[in-house]
């Protein structure tokens, strides 16, 4: 890193329409109040552009995919350079006719798009019909060098699977980012949503627990109901937080309005905790054959 520590913003939002112009505009309004506050990285949550469209499968909302570069980073772009900040974006790429991903675009400063990645893991549930929209990324999992360090970025499903983080954190990531879009189904009692959260929250903090990396999390917040008559909609649950090295939380968003998150994070801390608990140099890769496996049958 070229820096010891590290102030990091981030938007928890909410989304009401399909208007690119106006999420755009409530966005970046938002990214310059984090850049005016001193931060130097600034990540939005995923999909941020549009409603969250993947509660049914409808092919109209192709419509809504953006190519790279296209007029999405050109925005995003200007507002970085503007802000002299590194911003993580989020949107729904038109790689070609036909093939689409979901991505995330990393600026830096005056340098413009530095790297993007493309989601791995893509689910398909009732009400998150993502793999009828998304082709799994082929980017790998590799870490973008900005101006502030290499940023391992990756995408809310992903934000479930411990080798992604490794991977991330084995190519020489100095932090962890998800951009999400996770809610409730309205039908769930207290209790399971409960449950669902606090595994959502665990399982992050675990990565940066396991890697000795900070872990930056940003989600969309508000009801978003279903365009499918009956279906009950997504409350999307907000909480976005950022956790230190060992898992402590450094700061946690509200679940029921949009806010930001600011923390200053003290990256020699992170150098210090992995020279105390050094997983990586005790990792038996000689006997992990088999995680390349899908299922070890007997």
């Amino acid at each position: 890193m070229n820096n010891q520590h590290l102030k990091v913003g981030v938007v928890q939002q909410a989304v009401t329409s399909n208007d690119k112009d106006v999420n755009w505009a409530r966005s970046a309004e938002q990214v310059s109040t984090l850049a005016a506050q001193g931060c130097e990285l600034v990540m939005l949550q995923e999909l941020h552009s549009t409603l969250y469209f993947c509660q049914q499968e409808n092919t109209d909302f192709f419509d809504l995919a953006e190519p790279i570069p296209g007029a999405a980073t050109d925005y995003f772009a200007a507002l970085a350079a503007k802000l002299n900040i590194v911003l993580i974006t989020s949107l729904f790429e038109k790689r070609g006719s036909g093939l689409y991903h979901n991505t995330a675009v990393v600026f830096d400063r005056q340098q413009g798009l530095v790297g993007k990645y493309r989601k791995m893991h893509i689910p398909d549930d009732p009400g998150f019909y993502e793999k009828f929209y998304f082709t799994p990324g082929d980017l790998g999992f590799e870490p973008i060098q900005t101006s502030v360090g290499k940023l391992g970025v990756l995408v809310c499903w992903d934000q479930w699977y411990p080798e992604a983080a490794r991977l991330m954190a084995m190519a020489g990531a100095d932090m962890l980012f998800y951009p999400t879009a996770i809610g409730w189904d309205k039908n769930d009692t207290a209790i399971e949503q409960s449950r669902q959260h606090d595994a959502w929250k665990t399982i992050q903090r675990s990565h940066a627990v396991a890697n000795s990396l900070p872990v930056v999390v940003a989600n969309r917040i508000g009801f978003e109901a279903s365009p499918v008559a009956g279906d009950p909609g997504i409350q999307f649950w907000g909480q976005s937080f950022i956790a230190g090295p060992q898992g402590e939380m450094l700061a946690q968003a509200s679940s029921d309005k949009e806010e930001n998150l600011i923390v200053d994070i003290d990256l020699h801390r992170t150098e210090q905790i992995k020279r105390i608990w050094p997983y990586f140099r005790d990792r038996r890769i000689d006997a992990y054959n088999d995680l390349t496996k899908r299922w070890r049958d007997t």
